[in-house]
């Protein structure tokens, strides 16, 4: 049973108006509550979602200081995009209001099992895969958090018979209270939203905060070849890894060619490496984790293998867009990081055009220098991280400062061959030239997509034909 909350009557402050916080104030708004909705931005700037919470009682206020009115309110429910660090928010903590993050809220009216997906990269392909396999066995899967809709729009979809699988951030467990998943996945921890963070050790406390409500009755899977995810192990919840490098006491791990789940001394065949279509090693880090979190939620192994063979990834995570004129164009647009743009450069052997920049978040890029060096012909370099990217690689790979990804792609597609790839894998944010990584993604398949219109030579490496 989760702990209830009664919002009809109660003073409800939403902070920020992006999707998750228009989805709360719709939620609240709903159940009575008095909802007041405030955003930074213009109204200009927000779109018909403003006139619509005003339809249904919201009061709205925007671009003001509203710190004073903080500490008034029954709860506070900040958007994800809204440090932890806000005055308002301290103020309000200062006052003792609750202040939550909406996955809290949401878990607290949510009916059925969840499964709860965090990690610093590959939260969003392994979320999927789960509802992919879920509902290819039958089961009525919700997937819903940071992969696109809030969780809290999905609440009246959910009864006793659903599972919902979301993907959740950093940002949002740092808000939480009581959220319980049934089942967790922590897929890895690397150094990311340092800008954010006060360090790694805060960023990777966030993240574990997944376990913290969890007992003994619960499951929590983790990547066993990762060692900042290993420690501390969680000190309730039944613990299950994964790792494709070596056995595992307990959970999945790959034995020759086949993926091999273990619990209480039995070993449990669940699919064979050659049903994974996905790309890349840590994909199949992925499909260790999604299997196991399948499995453990009641999937037979036959049904997760199906699903596996099936599954065609994820839009902006080693997309596959299209190949002219002998030259293949993939989009990782998600690749927010410098761990997620190294394990995209690993999915190749070479030849590769690498597009980089975009808003630094606090990042050291050396560590890409040894796997440019290797596998990349040229890197391209876009937006406000240009200039610290190109002195952090120090010269280890050709560069090119491109600015905008519209003149990266034509460069790019000038300079390779056939045979070659132009890889967009930024390892940065995409808020200084674009929406959000989704914009940026969308924005480089149409940029393609026009330049296989052009007429152009034939380039075979060392001469044209």
């Amino acid at each position: 049973m989760h702990p209830g909350i009664e919002l009809d009557g109660k003073r409800v402050l939403v902070v920020g108006l992006a999707r998750t916080g228009v989805a709360t104030a719709r939620f609240c708004a709903a159940r009575g509550a008095q909802v007041t909705a405030i955003d930074d931005r213009g109204e200009e700037q927000l779109g018909d979602s403003v006139q619509e919470l005003r339809k249904i009682g919201c009061t709205l206020s925007f671009g003001g200081d509203f710190i004073a009115n903080f500490g008034a309110q029954d709860l506070i429910v900040p958007s994800p995009g809204v440090p932890s660090s806000h005055p308002g928010l301290v103020a309000a903590r200062e006052a003792r209001v609750p202040v939550w993050s909406e996955i809290e809220l949401a878990w607290r009216f949510l009916r059925g099992r969840l499964i709860g997906v965090t990690g610093s990269n590959g939260k969003t392909t392994t979320t999927s895969l789960i509802g992919h396999i879920l509902a290819g066995s039958g089961k009525r899967a919700i997937v819903a958090g940071n992969i696109g809709t809030p969780l809290i729009a999905h609440v009246d979809q959910s009864n006793d018979k659903t599972i919902t699988v979301a993907e959740v951030s950093s940002f949002q467990l740092d808000l939480i209270d009581s959220f319980r998943p049934d089942i967790s996945v922590l897929l890895n921890l690397t150094p990311d939203h340092l800008d954010r963070h006060a360090s790694f050790e805060d960023y990777a406390r966030a993240k574990r905060r997944i376990f913290e409500n969890q007992t003994e009755h619960d499951a929590a899977v983790i990547n066993a070849d990762d060692p900042a995810a290993t420690q501390p192990a969680p000190s309730r919840a039944q613990i299950f890894w994964f790792s494709r490098a070596k056995r595992v006491v307990s959970g999945a791990y790959l034995r020759g060619e086949q993926i091999i789940f273990r619990r209480e001394g039995e070993d449990t065949w669940l699919l064979d490496r050659a049903d994974i279509s996905l790309r890349g090693e840590h994909n199949l880090e992925n499909v260790l984790a999604a299997g196991s979190a399948a499995f453990l939620a009641g999937v037979a192994p036959a049904e997760i293998a199906a699903a596996v063979c099936s599954f065609p990834g994820v839009e902006h995570r080693l997309e596959f867009v299209t190949k002219i004129s002998g030259v293949s164009f993939f989009n990782d647009s998600k690749a927010t990081n410098v761990d997620a743009t190294i394990k995209a450069l690993q999915a190749f052997s070479g030849g590769l055009f690498v597009i980089l920049g975009g808003k630094d978040k606090g990042t050291d890029y050396t560590p890409l220098v040894s796997v440019l060096r290797e596998r990349a012909e040229l890197v391209l370099l876009i937006g406000a991280a240009a200039e610290k990217i190109a002195a952090q690689l120090g010269g280890a790979v050709p560069l090119e400062r491109a600015g905008t990804l519209q003149r990266a792609v034509a460069r790019a597609y000038e300079h390779a061959r056939e045979g070659d790839t132009v890889l967009l894998a930024p390892a940065c944010a995409s808020f200084d030239q674009f929406e959000n990584y989704e914009h940026r993604g969308r924005t480089f398949k149409e940029l393609v997509r026009a330049l296989a219109e052009q007429p152009r030579a034939l380039h075979v490496r060392g001469r044209e034909v």
